[in-house]
């Protein structure tokens, strides 16, 4: 019997880079046909079952699957769904990674309407034909949409300024929540997962004037979202602590960074001075929500794979001795991605991509793995997946239980 049942069946997750935006300057990208994912679905899933890993983020691609007049056409999603029920992998199904159909806007005026028709389609769809539990992310990283869409002009719509950034966001929340709403009409016991960055600012050195700006990104501008969906700002939109859900944080090394007036702000480098420990990062979000959470994306880079993973655990349990509840870490992706300006793989996933005549074969990172599998240990978690992985929850109580004998302290320069 488990002495604190979480919410997935294994502590740690993982996923499959799924955006479909359209691109400043290459127009439509389905990123699942640039990781060959969908060519070798298969092979990606068995991976995380040798893992030990039962859970993973997976896209449903909205612009492809909407045919416009309220008709839906899944079948680009049935690979997905039989690898996963073979390999016995729960999704956690991203509704709109970045992209829209091409006939509309955030901005129309029944783009939430629209999007939780969509919602409902796809909650019925996959309800039908994955058992377990079901989990959704309505929209993906809406802060961080609301800047490379409105603000940075990267992705649809393009925008190229702060106050239309701000009217996305706020367009992108309405939306979340109108969906979130919509796959409960037909999935009333699914969970909703909403993803943003987890993230920290400071002003240049030499630019005092910017402080309160840094601070209004750090304490303001990051849960935004997260308040709106629930219900803490802008409680006309119908948001509330149940439609939020579970909280999920996307936790990078560029995470942390310096302040720019215009465009991205700049990442900061090692043994900078503000830098906070994650430990602290995540008990903010805590005190503000007390909602269920987990890390939903982590990686390091390259060779840095193992030690972000040590630094990312040992300031999870950290938090977890503060009193957070945790319910899982997804380490992200599961196979590699390309840089979405360059094009250059990027050495983030727990497997590497090596080009051999236009097929991406898949080479697991090996001192990753081993990483991964020091910490199933640790944990008392399983490192490879049983006959029946659903048959009972993580028992959070080995989690909190590492944390108390570890006790990790914060690092201010974890990563």
């Amino acid at each position: 019997m488990n002495s604190q049942p979480g919410i997935f069946p294994t502590f740690f997750l993982s996923g499959f880079e799924c955006s479909t935006f359209r691109w400043k300057d290459q127009g439509r990208r389905d990123l699942v046909e640039e990781t060959q994912h969908r060519r070798f679905v298969e092979e990606d899933y068995a991976l995380l079952r040798s893992l030990g890993i039962a859970v993973a983020r997976e896209g449903i691609p909205w612009p492809l699957v909407d045919q416009g007049g309220g008709n839906f056409d899944f079948s680009s999603v049935e690979p997905m769904i039989a690898a996963m029920n073979r390999n016995q992998i729960l999704p956690i199904w991203d509704l709109c990674h970045y992209g829209y159909p091409d006939d509309t806007t955030p901005f129309a005026d029944d783009f939430s309407e629209r999007f939780a028709r969509y919602c409902r389609a796809a909650a019925e769809y996959v309800a039908a034909r994955v058992p377990g539990p079901q989990y959704f992310t309505p929209m993906n990283e809406t802060s961080f949409f609301a800047a490379c869409g409105g603000e940075w002009g990267w992705v649809a719509p393009f925008g190229a300024d702060k106050g239309t950034g701000k009217r996305l966001r706020l367009e992108l929340c309405r939306a979340a929540i109108a969906g979130a709403r919509a796959i409960r009409t037909v999935v009333p016991q699914s969970r909703m997962i909403h993803v943003d960055p987890l993230v920290q600012v400071v002003a240049p050195p030499d630019r005092p004037d910017l402080v309160e700006e840094a601070r209004h990104m750090t304490f303001e501008d990051t849960f935004f979202a997260w308040d709106v969906i629930s219900g803490q700002q802008h409680p006309e939109m119908g948001g509330s602590p149940e439609i939020l859900d579970i909280v999920g944080c996307n936790v990078y090394a560029w995470g942390q960074m310096q302040y720019a007036e215009q465009g991205p702000n700049t990442a900061l480098a090692p043994n900078t001075e503000g830098i906070v420990p994650l430990c602290e990062l995540l008990e903010r979000v805590w005190t503000r929500y007390h909602r269920p959470m987990i890390i939903a994306e982590t990686s390091g880079l390259g060779d840095g794979r193992p030690a972000w993973l040590n630094d990312v655990m040992e300031e999870s349990l950290a938090a977890v001795n503060r009193g957070i509840e945790l319910h899982g870490v997804c380490l992200y992706p599961a196979v590699d991605m390309p840089d979405w300006h360059k094009g250059n793989w990027l050495n983030l996933g727990i497997c590497d991509m090596v080009d051999e005549g236009g097929v991406l074969r898949r080479v697991p990172f090996a001192p990753y793995v081993t990483e991964l599998r020091r910490w199933q240990k640790l944990l008392n978690r399983v490192t490879e997946l049983d006959a029946d992985p659903f048959d009972d929850p993580v028992d959070l109580g080995d989690v909190v239980a590492a944390a108390r004998r570890m006790q990790p302290a914060p690092d201010e320069n974890f990563h």
